[in-house]
């Protein structure tokens, strides 16, 4: 067996192995990924709030020092610079919202992907967005943080 991969992952495929097998709730690999994936939920809607309430402080306990978003237009915002533009009120939501929710776990590191909806004003200029979202967490010292974010723009349905 190749040694990059660690005794977790091993659970994993022995997990996928007995998929069907097991009784429901059996599985501890299971019940950790349902309690993870309601804390990474929970923290979504953390981040949401703190983003609609223009509260920098609360969205920088929420991400790492290296994060960084990748914008839908393929640029990098580095976490230092979001806060400062958010703090400035140069930012400002007023509606965020992450729908169609899908989590993927792999031990310490999860990937959160939804459709994001948001609205506010930057620079004076209303805006409203809606993207792709995909948020990569690791899990440190027992806290997830978000460690990247990549927006894609949905292209608008021409037929409505």
């Amino acid at each position: 067996m190749p040694t990059r991969y660690g005794p977790e992952s091993w659970m994993i495929v022995l997990e996928i192995q007995s998929f069907g097998r097991a009784t429901p709730g059996t599985s501890k690999v299971q019940d950790m990924n349902e309690e993870a994936s309601h804390e990474l939920l929970e923290l979504e809607k953390r981040f949401q709030n703190a983003i609609v309430a223009n509260d920098a402080d609360a969205i920088e306990r929420l991400v790492s020092d290296d994060w960084i978003i990748v914008n839908a237009d393929g640029r990098t915002v580095e976490r230092d610079r979001f806060l400062a533009v958010v703090k400035s009120g140069a930012l400002t939501h007023n509606a965020m919202t992450l729908d169609e929710p899908r989590m993927r776990i792999y031990g310490d590191t999860a990937v959160v992907t939804g459709r994001a909806t948001s609205a506010g004003k930057f620079m004076g200029t209303d805006f409203t967005t809606l993207e792709r979202s995909t948020d990569v967490f690791v899990k440190t010292n027992g806290q997830w943080r978000c460690v990247l974010t990549q927006l894609t723009k949905i292209a608008e349905d021409k037929a409505h």
